[in-house]
């Protein structure tokens, strides 16, 4: 297994075999340390199984193709850094923390002022010290500029050093040690320069000018091989066997999954959705599914490609059909399917799943699908927990007759969420790529080697636009083939997305001269901006800019009238009781979750039991919510269900506008931007159906929540503080011909209202222009600052090549959390709350009685077992804005926190940090002002006394 080890490298002195690199924290080694050659030996190791094994094509290809000799240099180089990774452990600075090993080194000649390293060591931590010796060694052999090397191990634990780190130990050399610490410094160096064959590849590789994106790929590597040769579990502290013997079973027990290599796709597009996707009878690929299909096949540059198509047209079917394509165009051994919220996520997996298990296997031996459902209660997911709890060695846990599926359990660690090669997850995972965080690295090397997939591009907000501008700038530096998917995508963004995209792809644009000012520019992306074609798949070219290409739609057209509805409960109540007098099913959106609970108790009221009305927002405990979004897909889903009632009414909040695939009679909705509104008209009449009533035949949206008396409409409260008023105005003006007007016909009229709507044109009528100007102003200085806040946290676009990551991550967030990552990404007016509810009896807090397992006592003065713990889990429920803006969350956190003790859970993973909420018998509590009432079919409703 480690053929190509040197049999050159020369022995190491008594004094360099003395050096510590770790210490026995559990106590199980005989010898109760491992000393830094061992560790450097075996990492180095394990770095040259990672490539050869692990490591998908596309990534050894973008570290390779910097380097003079291909692969083979791209490889030596990884394990020769991975090598000396922790040279800086030869140091005073270090060795002083262990101090009988460090007594036995001094015995060695290796001596140091106790003292003063106690005082400074603090300026060298490990990772920087090995930067400046590594940095300084090949300066010696005459190296113009080492830096872009000497980074990755100077970024080894996660941060890479900044100029004032580097700069703090060169001004204290005591730190690093006199020349009895240089000698063996350098005999390490050289040592592990010839055991891995960079010995005859240094002078070549002085003056490459490796790119950010391969330092960073290499830092990746490098941190994965330390974790792995740091694992005692897989390589004890033991000095004892060979170093083959050592390696073998390391690897073997750590067990990772052979990359993914898609075969060849079936001949045509016929038989390629018949052979990956469910497709009934009869039925054939949609006009933008062979577009998507011939387009990723014969791209000449697989780069992004923009699929803009109706609802319900197939578009993830399309993309996956395209991930396998690019793959097997760029050596990508994986993807990452990136979702608005947790439940699209949640959704989506269980399509994943269905596709991995038709996918054949790989072309050479029987490879392993590993997936990761990535968002923060992943493991709530029961598709993915019974993936994850597996008790086979790898992880594993489905065979499907061809490649196993499952969860690997090493890969599913902490900070490993993008190492699996097919991964499900919110957008916030992709838009940390461009945050300035801890371990950024490792989020870099999951991705490049991926094909990536944004579904609703449309639903991410200016300031997550910020984050996924940046994070497409680094895929596009990579050669990560993207695939966007948006029913409603306005074109100016269409042509950010791409820019942004080629900005890392081929580098951003070169500034203009004195010789070009005064001269027209052309502008690349120009024609996106006014491209109003649809369906349209735009995709890259050789150089800057795109192709874009119409495509046929799939004749499930539909003229959809629209009509003004007084925001006006009583109003609502007779359209609804006339509508449905033959029975029939009605969706009303809201824009807040107040008024949807406002709403639906005056329905429940006003229209009796015959007219059965429920809810679906986002404030209910996760458990809850999953069972809510099950029944809606159940119950209102594509025809083939007997579940679909006689007549009912769901309100829901803007959970109902994204990828639920749920067909409703009947539509009111609040004003909202235009797209959103498109995206729940795409709700109406969704598939044919014989049998809807006959009052509701015709497709009817009513648009409701504005005063529509005044001019301009006034948008409701709750709608101006949820969205832009200067969007709502210009949907209103956009929608005016429609509404008693002209039916909008879909999908042909999609892209000529969305792109209106977005545009800089003047719309709607004169009377209406300066309440809109006055609102676009404040919108620009409201985006404006909200750009400036992104950029605040916002990582740096990708430099020139040869400039190195030093200070890549300054100023960032840190080692933060998911939920603190989260706050960063995502622009929000007040801090997400969650807790978990609880029932509070006579005998203590039970699990709440109405889910499965229910009414279990929950013990505070210890830890849960992890069944319980689990369960417990389940029941997060998030706070309203009202409970969490800035003048009330100190307070609600402390008198949560005084309420019920659960420091004995801080050791247990799934409940560390959680603040349970207790209410009792029936779903009533009280924190501060606020009265909470919750029950299992309405969530959470919150009061206000003050």
């Amino acid at each position: 297994m480690n053929a190509r080890v040197s049999a050159d490298a020369p022995t190491l002195g008594v004094a360099a075999r003395a050096v510590w690199g770790k210490t026995d924290r559990r106590g199980t080694s005989p010898v109760g340390w491992l000393p830094l050659w061992r560790h450097l030996a075996d990492t180095a190791d394990v770095a040259g199984q990672l490539w050869d094994h692990w490591l998908g094509r596309a990534a050894r290809h973008r570290i390779a193709d910097e380097l003079p000799g291909a692969e083979a240099d791209a490889r030596t180089l990884l394990v020769w850094l991975a090598g000396i990774h922790d040279i800086g452990k030869a140091t005073p600075a270090f060795a002083y923390q262990a101090y009988n090993l460090a007594e036995r080194m001094r015995d060695h000649g290796l001596g140091y002022q106790r003292d003063l390293i106690k005082a400074d060591r603090r300026y060298a931590p490990h990772a920087t010290a090995g930067h400046v010796l590594l940095a300084d060694w090949l300066h010696q052999q005459d190296w113009t500029d080492p830096h872009p090397f000497a980074v990755v191990v100077g970024g080894h634990h996660g941060v890479p050093p900044t100029d004032m780190g580097l700069r703090d130990v060169r001004v204290r050399p005591h730190l690093l040690g006199g020349p009895a610490w240089q000698h063996v410094q350098h005999e390490l160096l050289t040592w592990m320069t010839q055991r891995s064959r960079a010995g005859d590849r240094l002078a070549d590789w002085n003056g490459v000018a490796l790119s950010q994106p391969v330092q960073a790929l290499l830092t990746g590597l490098v941190i994965v091989a330390d974790w792995i040769a740091s694992n005692e579990n897989y390589f004890p502290y033991l000095l004892t066997g060979s170093d083959e013997d050592r390696l073998r079973t390391g690897w073997e027990l750590v067990d990772l999954p052979v990359p993914w290599r898609p075969t060849a796709p079936p001949a045509n597009v016929d038989e390629l959705f018949r052979a990956r996707f469910a497709l009934p009878t009869g039925a054939t690929p949609r006009p933008v599914q062979r577009t998507v299909v011939d387009l990723a096949e014969t791209m000449p540059t697989p780069g992004m490609m923009i699929v803009e198509a109706a609802m319900g047209e197939g578009k993830t079917e399309a993309a996956l059909a395209a991930v396998e394509i690019l793959a097997r165009r760029t050596g990508a051994s994986g993807c990452y399917l990136a979702l608005p919220t947790r439940a699209t996520s949640d959704a989506m997996f269980g399509r994943m799943l269905s596709w991995l298990r038709r996918l054949p296997d790989t072309q050479v031996g029987r490879g392993d699908r590993d997936v990761r459902l990535a968002h923060g209660k992943a493991a709530l997911n029961p598709d993915y927990d019974h993936l994850r709890t597996t008790s086979l060695p790898s992880g594993i846990g489905e065979d499907t007759g061809g490649a196993d599926i499952g969860v690997h359990r090493w890969l599913a660690g902490t900070k490993r969420t993008m190492l699996s090669s097919f991964v499900v997850g919110t957008i916030d995972q992709l838009l940390f790529a461009a945050l300035r965080s801890k371990h950024l690295v490792l989020r870099h090397l999951g991705l490049a080697g991926k094909v990536v997939v944004i579904d609703e591009a449309h639903a991410y907000d200016v300031y997550m636009g910020r984050f996924l501008d940046r994070a497409l700038e680094w895929l596009g530096a990579y050669g990560v083939p993207v695939v966007v998917l948006s029913a409603t995508l306005p074109a100016h963004r269409r042509a950010e997305l791409m820019k942004a995209y080629d900005d890392g792809r081929l580098g951003p644009p070169p500034p203009l001269t004195w010789r070009d000012r005064g001269r027209p520019q052309v502008d690349p992306y120009a024609a996106l901006r006014s491209d109003l074609r649809y369906p349209l798949v735009t995709v890259s070219t050789d150089q800057r800019g795109a192709a874009a290409i119409s495509c046929g739609d799939s004749g499930r057209g539909i003229d959809v009238t629209l009509r003004r509805l007084p925001d006006d409960l009583p109003a609502l109540v007779d359209l609804l009781r006339d509508r449905l007098a033959e029975g029939g099913c009605a969706l009303v959106v809201r824009n807040t979750v107040a008024r949807v609970q406002e709403s639906a108790a005056v329905l429940r009221a006003a229209l009796g039991p015959d007219t059965p009305v429920s809810v679906a927002h986002s404030r209910f405990m996760a458990v809850d919510r999953a069972a809510k979004d099950r029944w809606l897909r159940d119950t209102f889903g594509p025809p083939g269900s007997n579940n679909r009632p006689h007549r009912h009414v769901v309100v829901a909040s803007q959970v109902a506008e994204q990828s639920l695939d749920i067909d409703f009679d009947l539509l009111v909705t609040d004003l909202a931007p235009v797209d959103l509104v498109l995206q729940r008209i795409g709700r109406l009449h969704r598939h044919p159906r014989a049998d809807r009533p006959a009052r509701l035949t015709e497709a009817t949206c009513w648009i409701t929540g504005a005063d529509w008396s005044v001019e301009p409409p006034q948008p409701v409260t709750g709608s101006r503080r949820v969205y832009q008023p200067a969007t709502l105005l210009r949907s209103a003006a956009v929608l005016l011909p429609h509404l008693d007007g002209t039916p909008v016909r879909l999908p042909h009229d999609i892209s000529p209202i969305t792109q209106t709507a977005y545009g800089d044109a003047p719309v709607g009528p004169e009377s209406w222009q300066p309440s809109i100007v006055e609102a676009e102003t404040k919108q620009r200085d409201e985006i404006a600052s909200k750009e400036s806040k992104a950029d605040s946290f916002r990582l740096a676009g990708v430099a020139e090549p040869g400039v190195p990551l030093i200070g890549w991550l300054s100023g960032g967030v840190g080692d933060a959390e998911e939920r603190v990552a989260q706050g960063h990404v995502r622009d929000t007016d007040a801090d997400s709350l969650e807790v978990l509810l609880l029932v509070r009896t006579p005998e203590g807090l039970v699990l709440p009685p109405w889910i499965d397992g229910g009414g279990v006592r929950v013990p505070i003065a210890s830890s849960p077992s992890s069944t319980l713990a689990r369960s417990i889990a389940r029941c997060t429920l998030p706070l309203p804005r009202a409970m969490t803006s800035a003048d009330v969350i100190d307070g609600v956190i402390g008198e949560i926190e005084g309420r019920v003790d659960v420091r004995a859970w801080q050791e247990n993973p799934w409940l560390a940090g959680e603040l349970v909420l207790d209410v009792d018998g029936e779903g009533h509590g009280r924190i501060g002002p606020f009265d909470l009432y919750y029950e299992p079919h309405e969530g959470l409703r919150v009061f206000r006394n003050e």
